[in-house]
């Protein structure tokens, strides 16, 4: 890898931006200097090259005035190329850089916006979520930064929470959810097939689970199953009801992150799962972390819905969905 960070690469890189801009020079001049000398069968002002007896290809030359703003192209290339990066490592005369003139827009973004949101910081989190502005700012976070994963409606998909019903991993509380957008979350299932003993203990663990909920499980296996799940209690505890301080989720309901089918559910207790929810306490600050917690804690807590919404939440509450 050092072979490509080398000094040689920023030399051949300055090399071949100049000779490019230099041998464009050399062309232009050449062309606007080179004459056609007459002849019998060439006559001035033309290549010589004659089709269908009289259709001549004409050697006039450009425009001056064509030609001198390609000089003033090569100029302005090079004035660029001294004041600003592009020649390999050099900064150029003016220091400009693109990440410093981000950092300069987010300086006066957070100077212009900063005061509103160290506003709402100081109000709880349910009252900046009752709040129409702070609830359509938060709206706009959250699909800037958070839709790629949980989707535009927040309803999520196979991998990743669904954060518009009640079933939280590590808990819906608002500090909770605020902790976790700050500070992000790394959820660890580990592969326990070694630990089971065999491809038929796994098999027995899975109907086993897959029984706690209700879902299609052979009820003999799930019986054997359920001794081996012993292995499982420490985060899921007896019960299989999860451990919201481990992030171990539930497995008695229909809330299912990577699918509750018997096959999904072997291949979860042979291989495990490793869930990341990035940090964005350094990239968004607290102040909009404090309004994106807000909104998100909305989407499971809606108040004064109209019945048409509350008749919609009902039936999506009764659908399966993901963990959070």
């Amino acid at each position: 890898m050092s072979d490509f960070t080398s000094e040689f690469w920023n030399l051949y890189i300055v090399a071949l931006t100049m000779l490019g801009v230099i041998g464009c020079a050399v062309l232009l001049y050449s062309q606007s200097v080179h004459k056609i000398t007459a002849g019998n069968d060439n006559p001035v002002g033309t290549t010589g090259h004659v089709w269908d007896e009289d259709l001549m290809e004409l050697n006039t030359p450009m425009p001056r005035w064509w030609m001198w703003l390609f000089y003033i192209t090569i100029v302005f290339g090079l004035a660029y190329l001294f004041l600003y990066p592009g020649l390999g490592t050099y900064a150029g005369k003016l220091g400009w850089k693109s990440s410093g003139q981000y950092q300069a827009e987010l300086d006066k973004a957070t100077k212009d916006y900063g005061p509103l949101f160290d506003g709402y910081l100081k109000q709880d989190i349910q009252v900046v979520a009752a709040d129409p502005q702070a609830h359509a700012m938060g709206e706009r976070l959250f699909l800037t930064y958070c839709a790629q994963c949980h989707g535009s409606d927040a309803r999520g998909s196979k991998g990743f929470p669904n954060l518009t019903d009640k079933d939280w991993l590590y808990g819906g509380t608002p500090d909770v959810i605020k902790t976790t957008i700050l500070h992000g979350r790394n959820g660890v299932m580990p592969p326990m097939g070694a630990a089971l003993g065999s491809d038929k203990d796994v098999e027995n663990v899975a109907h086993y689970v897959a029984s706690l909920s209700g879902g299609s499980a052979d009820p003999i296996k799930a019986v054997f199953g359920k001794t081996k799940f012993a292995a499982c209690m420490a985060c899921h505890t007896a019960a299989g009801t999860g451990n919201q301080a481990l992030g171990a989720p539930n497995l008695t309901d229909k809330v299912w992150l990577h699918g509750g089918g018997l096959e999904t559910i072997k291949e979860t207790i042979t291989k495990g799962r490793n869930s990341t929810m990035p940090a964005f306490a350094d990239f968004l600050g607290e102040g909009k972390v404090h309004v994106l917690a807000a909104y998100v804690w909305s989407l499971s807590n809606r108040t004064g819905k109209t019945g048409t919404e509350t008749a919609v939440a009902a039936t999506h509450d009764e659908r399966p969905g993901t963990n959070h």
